[in-house]
């Protein structure tokens, strides 16, 4: 299993948010402007501040934010796991599996590894489709489900799974298919 270089919390808040503002220093001590990914990256990483320790209860905006500013708008399917203590306050985001435009092979084995790993009590599941569209697939359904079942066997928890399609986020536990 293959982690992308920004695929937890605390890859992104290891990351300098450069010098404030929308400016960056340079090595050579000058500020220039900040290029748009390096944009992007300090306003994931603010959220990924936001969202560490914070009750997914209390605060799915904030967890909502976060998704839709790291997976919103890439051009291939992730699938991630968002993991939860006992009182479902958020211990990590990991992305675990990246595919192509429109599908990703996510195992299942693997999400219950990472889990156990993490000493995980529930996990909301994560993946976003580039096509736009937040509706889930019989596929996702499917997964969700399996997903689900390995977890129990270990006394893990699956809350939800979002679907994150540009600016819109599906809760499938909203849906009822959770």
């Amino acid at each position: 299993m293959q982690h992308d270089l920004f695929s937890s919390l605390d890859s992104l808040l290891s990351v300098p948010a450069g010098a404030g503002g929308f400016l960056i220093r340079d090595l050579a001590g000058q500020y220039r402007p900040a290029e748009a990914d390096e944009v992007l990256l300090a306003a994931q990483r603010l959220l990924a501040a936001q969202v560490r320790g914070s009750d997914l209860m209390d605060s799915p905006a904030v967890v909502k934010d976060f998704l839709r500013a790291r997976l919103g708008n890439l051009p291939y399917e992730v699938f991630a796991v968002v993991h939860l203590n006992s009182q479902n306050r958020v211990l990590d985001y990991v992305e675990m599996f990246r595919g192509t435009v429109s599908q990703t092979s996510v195992y299942p084995r693997e999400v219950v590894r990472d889990a156990l790993m993490r000493n995980s009590s529930a996990l909301v599941l994560v993946h976003n489709h580039p096509s736009g569209e937040a509706r889930p697939s019989r596929a996702d359904e499917h997964l969700t489900q399996t997903i689900k079942a390995a977890a129990a066997l270990v006394d893990t928890r699956v809350l939800d799974h979002f679907i994150v399609a540009g600016d819109v986020i599906c809760s499938m536990a909203e849906c009822g298919l959770v």
